[in-house]
């Protein structure tokens, strides 16, 4: 039987792991944005455009919130098994959804919505099951 401090843990880390993805590539993309596009696919025009996008402190937010992310996710499949942990960290495209429209201004249309209500559907029927079918770690 699967401990309650293990699915404490595993719940935590999955929570970090919905708002670090979405809320480091929300950063990432705002400051891309403000960066462009690069002027010309040259070596020349890409490295200007790196040297442009590596001054932005948006980016390296993003870079930073987005690494705290793969940490969090290493350590939650160091104990926790993939076909859960994937699943259930869905609920990172409402968060998606809600940064998109609401800070970056994207219009997410309907059927969008109804693919992430979808999607979040069946993550909850994995929410359901035990996260490690292995040892507990």
């Amino acid at each position: 039987m699967l401990s309650n401090a293990l699915r404490t843990r595993t719940n935590l880390f999955i929570a970090f792991i919905v708002i670090l993805n979405p809320l480091g590539n929300t950063f990432l993309r705002a400051g891309m944005s403000r960066a462009g596009a690069p002027s010309s696919w040259t070596s020349q025009g890409l490295a200007l455009f790196f040297g442009k996008a590596f001054q932005s402190g948006t980016i390296w937010l993003g870079m930073i919130l987005l690494m705290l992310f793969l940490i969090c996710y290493m350590l939650v499949l160091s104990w926790a098994d993939y076909s859960y942990v994937l699943p259930a960290s869905a609920g990172s495209y409402v968060v998606v959804g809600l940064l998109g429209s609401l800070v970056l201004g994207e219009h997410v249309p309907l059927g969008r919505w109804l693919g992430i209500g979808l999607i979040c559907a069946g993550a909850a029927l994995v929410g359901r099951t035990s996260p490690a079918t292995g040892m507990e770690g």
